[in-house]
């Protein structure tokens, strides 16, 4: 890793905000579509930027903002990757979201954000948490090829229901699905069963299938060439250079998604995971003159 002053932590505008303390990741996953070309990384991906300073910057952006609002963070690199395990910086930025009672809806693999369970506790009691949980493979041995640095799709699963019992809402992400991989029923149906019995307010799912891009695509096709071989040949076969490829299962397993999301009331479009996640409710109702 590598350490970088950055100049500002906080992105976007109005009633939520994103922040990234890392840029890289060394879970591995065969698919991670942040590789890509598009987001111009100047350094090996497993070269991971570390923002030392982000802890400052958090704090200087909050205490100035009038407005409570939820600050989102993990959607391009994961806040517990490895290397956080002696940093901590997102376990300061957590402490500062709380300090200043702002919302949080954090987004991750590995179980390392059990560490802070009882900070998001806290944070989710005075304003909102949100925790975000990927769940792509529910076999063991295949979940281990395809996301090979981080703990297992189980394990994951235990981590739900820890957030379960402290009453801190999770969503979980059941995306990218592979085609010709991890597009079972099987697959689908024992990741949306076990979603039910741990009690997610909501799955986000783009279609079943996956990206590719310029830089994941070359990573994601020499993985499949060392553990699927003949793949690749078959992912050009069916979809050339695409940048969508969808399952050709598509249709059935959105079918078995929408209806076991309907039967338990789960949020299931991403407009309405997204709408979930960004909303700080008011905890307090201002007082009344009239009750003076």
């Amino acid at each position: 890793m590598h350490f970088v002053e950055a100049k500002g932590i906080l992105t976007g505008s109005g009633g939520h905000y994103g922040m990234n303390i890392y840029r890289g990741c060394s879970h591995g996953c065969i698919y991670c579509d942040s590789r890509s070309k598009c987001y111009q990384f100047t350094h090996p991906f497993e070269d991971i930027e570390v923002k030392p300073n982000a802890p400052e910057l958090l704090e200087m952006a909050l205490k100035s903002k009038r407005k409570k609002c939820m600050i989102g963070t993990g959607s391009m690199s994961d806040p517990y990757m490895h290397c956080e395990e002696n940093l901590r910086l997102t376990r300061k930025c957590l402490e500062i979201i709380r300090k200043y009672e702002f919302g949080v809806a954090i987004q991750t693999k590995s179980d390392r954000i059990l560490q802070d369970i009882d900070l998001l506790d806290e944070i989710n009691r005075a304003a909102k948490c949100v925790v975000q949980i990927t769940l792509t493979t529910y076999d063991d041995d295949l979940c281990q090829i395809l996301e090979p640095n981080v703990c297992n799709t189980k394990r994951r699963i235990e981590v739900l229901k820890e957030m379960q019992k402290r009453g801190i809402p999770t969503v979980v992400w059941m995306t990218p699905i592979l085609p010709f991989i991890n597009d079972t029923e099987e697959n689908i149906t024992s990741i949306l069963n076990e979603c039910v019995r741990v009690g997610v307010r909501g799955i986000i799912d783009f279609g079943m299938g996956l990206t590719l891009r310029d830089g994941d695509r070359e990573y994601y096709y020499a993985a499949l060439d060392k553990h699927f071989p003949g793949m690749k040949e078959r992912y050009i076969r069916q979809f050339g250079n695409a940048y969508d490829i969808p399952s050709p299962r598509a249709k059935e397993l959105r079918n078995i998604f929408m209806k076991i999301c309907k039967a338990n009331g789960i949020l299931s479009s991403p407009e309405e995971c997204f709408e979930f996640m960004h909303e700080l409710p008011e905890k307090y109702e201002q007082m009344s003159i009239f009750s003076l």
